[in-house]
């Protein structure tokens, strides 16, 4: 199993993104996706996810700005990020499963992307 995450870079506070993970070697249409994020030195945190059905979900600091996808003809998800802040900064990863975690705990996904890095600064 394969996940390859693109679309990351540097962009100004209020810019936006799109971000794209690839999935190979699993059922994508079956599978439930999401996307985490991770700051160096603090915890893998969900930032949303999207069901085999279409329906979404998010956490609230991105509720408004971010807009997750899928398209199982091409085997990808996406995450479109408008509106970006300086707190968004971090390595976003896309993983197969979709479980909110409670508040406090974190992840965790037994096939998960390297990851690509969204920087908000200007």
């Amino acid at each position: 199993v394969q996940l390859q995450e693109s679309g990351g870079g540097l962009v100004q506070p209020g810019g936006s993104l799109r971000l794209s993970c690839v999935v190979r070697g699993f059922p994508f249409s079956s599978a439930a996706m999401s996307w985490a994020r991770q700051v160096p030195g603090k915890e893998l945190e969900w930032v949303s996810g999207i069901y085999t059905n279409g329906s979404t979900k998010y956490t609230d600091s991105v509720k408004g700005r971010f807009t997750v996808s899928r398209d199982n003809a091409e085997n990808t998800v996406y995450l479109q990020m408008d509106n970006l802040k300086p707190e968004d900064t971090a390595l976003y990863h896309c993983a197969i499963g979709l479980v909110v975690p409670l508040p406090g705990l974190v992840p965790e996904y037994v096939y998960q992307g390297p990851g690509t890095q969204v920087t908000v600064s200007s």
